[in-house]
């Protein structure tokens, strides 16, 4: 059978014949004989080849591009060329006139600058996400063409709306999210300063600039009763609420933990263990430090936190370094106090890393920065406190948080020394200490011309603190008086650590009632164990606030 003749007769093969002839056959093929039938109809299912991209017609391709195509040349810019989408866009453009009366829409982006540069430079420039009148956002580039007389600039606008609004979005959300936590954190923080009798201090905090979530920086004052103060600063890693909320569970701890009246590496001890219990995962900084009036100095506790800074009336300023412990959180570590002297006229300054630390700058020279500031900073807690921010270059864009907390211990001089006074007793002895201590009270409380009441209420509370310290404690024992504008604090020391206690007294007791009588009588009383053994136990008295002079006629 001639299936060459019969297969002209099956389906699809006129079509494919119709191909082949359409197809021009090589020369220096045709001189190599007959090609098979089914050969043949292999060859002609192949894809047709697609023309070179020099074949296309650059106006063809750019009149149908979506993005936005203008040309203009010269150092006008005149326009050359516009595309249908950027017709589309901002209307017709005249051909041939300049681009600053003829394109406002680039001038009112600010472009025609870029043009220059772009046709003095011969290098293509690109700004991102431009919003046009017409609303909707480009990003440019505008690219040098030599092939156009007078050479010229491309300007080729992508519309970006859509990732601009999502982005502008979630910028929207991050700034919620930021307002968020900077009410959180600032509604944790202190709303007043607790006001020492014996200090001024003064705190401040910065949240992060709008690019910078919020970290959990914190502060306190805590008055401690006995005319000690406890004073905190601390840092939480990380940032935004849930720093913020660490924060706030780790300074109401402090401040429940400061009523214990503890030595404050045991302070950071509680600290430590909280702070792994709230999350294991989260790590702060924390420094605690407590002022004796008595003993003149700041004793203090650091959980990797950076050192205390004070002045001491004649300028010098000393770095508190050691002893410094790991941060709150990572456990195992047994803290230690160390001490500071704070003498009249001292200001001491506890701060936060967003105050001296910098990128590409080591922590030392920002701390030695602030040390400078410190030295040249003079006038009250609050000026220094402003000083001192403004020193370290703060501003509300700046990437971290900042807090400062200045304390300062004044030098009172003239009338108002008078109101600061000091009286101590040594007890020694056996019984006969007692009546010598009821005779010390009495003389001191007269020279320092309180009330008769006030004068009784003193000598009672001395008398029945110094039994209790001769009946339970042991040598070395002291009393002491000490009087502010505000109170008068009654205190006696001696060499047992066992800490009284309120209790009940029954009808036939011979004990029991001295601490009782004394937390009566008294606006508060206290005990606390001392640094070198022992213990102290004190109570204070409000002082009457003075009634103010009667006004003279015609005032």
């Amino acid at each position: 059978m001639n299936f060459t003749r019969w297969s002209a007769r099956l389906p699809g093969t006129q079509r494919r014949a119709a191909a082949r002839n359409d197809q021009a056959v090589s020369p220096d093929r045709r001189g190599e004989g007959s090609v098979p039938g089914a050969r043949a109809e292999q060859l002609t299912d192949d894809v047709r080849p697609v023309p070179a991209v020099d074949e296309l017609k650059v106006r063809e391709v750019l009149d149908h591009v979506p993005s936005l195509v203008a040309l203009v040349h010269g150092p006008d810019h005149r326009i050359a060329y516009v595309n249908d989408a950027y017709t589309a866009a901002f209307g017709a453009r005249p051909i041939g006139a300049p681009a600053r009366g003829a394109l406002p829409e680039l001038e009112a982006l600010g472009l025609l600058p870029l043009l220059d540069q772009v046709l003095r430079s011969g290098k293509p420039r690109t700004v991102k996400s431009r919003k046009a009148p017409d609303g909707r956002s480009y990003t440019f580039t505008c690219t040098p063409v030599t092939e156009v007389e007078g050479r010229g600039v491309l300007v080729f606008a992508t519309d970006v709306t859509d990732h601009a609004e999502a982005a502008e979005r979630l910028r929207a959300s991050e700034r919620r999210q930021r307002e968020t936590a900077v009410t959180l954190q600032r509604s944790l923080l202190p709303q007043e300063l607790e006001e020492p009798d014996d200090l001024r201090v003064a705190a401040t905090y910065h949240p992060g600039g709008t690019e910078a979530a919020v970290g959990g920086d914190w502060y306190d004052v805590i008055t401690l009763g006995g005319g000690r103060t406890a004073l905190v600063i601390g840092d939480v890693m990380g940032r935004g609420v849930r720093a913020a909320a660490v924060m706030g569970q780790l300074r109401t701890a402090v401040r429940a933990y400061a009523r214990l009246d503890l030595p404050p590496h045991e302070v950071l001890q509680l600290l430590d263990g909280l702070a792994m219990e709230i999350d294991a995962n989260q790590i702060a900084t924390c420094v605690y430090a407590v002022h004796d009036p008595n003993e003149g100095s700041l004793v203090y506790a650091s959980a990797g936190h950076l050192p205390i800074l004070v002045r001491d009336e004649n300028g010098t300023v000393r770095r508190a370094d050691e002893p410094t412990g790991p941060p709150l959180g990572t456990g195992g570590w047994m803290h230690a106090s160390g001490s500071v002297p704070l003498t009249p006229g001292s200001t001491a300054v506890l701060y936060t890393d967003g105050l001296v630390e910098r990128r590409n700058e080591d922590l030392d020279e920002g701390i030695a920065a602030l040390e400078r500031a410190l030295a040249g900073a003079s006038g009250g807690p609050q000026v220094v406190c402003d000083r001192l921010v403004r020193s370290a270059g703060v501003t509300p864009e700046h990437d971290d948080d900042v807090a400062v907390l200045v304390l300062q211990h004044p030098a009172r001089k003239g009338a108002e020394s008078e109101l600061f006074r000091n009286a101590a007793l040594e007890l020694l002895g056996g019984v006969e200490a007692a009546p010598r201590a009821r005779a010390f009270a009495s003389g001191v409380l007269t020279s320092w011309r309180f009330p008769v009441e006030l004068h009784d209420l003193g000598v009672l509370a001395a008398s029945e603190l110094v039994a209790n310290s001769l009946q339970h404690g042991t040598p070395p024992m002291r009393l002491r008086l000490r009087r502010t504008d505000r109170r008068l604090i009654i205190e006696v020391t001696d060499g047992d650590d066992h800490l009284p206690r309120r209790r009940r007294a029954e009808p036939g007791d011979e004990s029991g009632r001295g601490i009782a009588i004394v937390a009566t009588i008294a606006s508060g009383w206290g005990s606390r164990r001392t640094p070198g053994g022992g213990k102290a136990v004190w109570c204070e008295f409000l002082l009457p606030k003075p009634k103010p002079k009667p006004k003279t006629p015609g005032s």
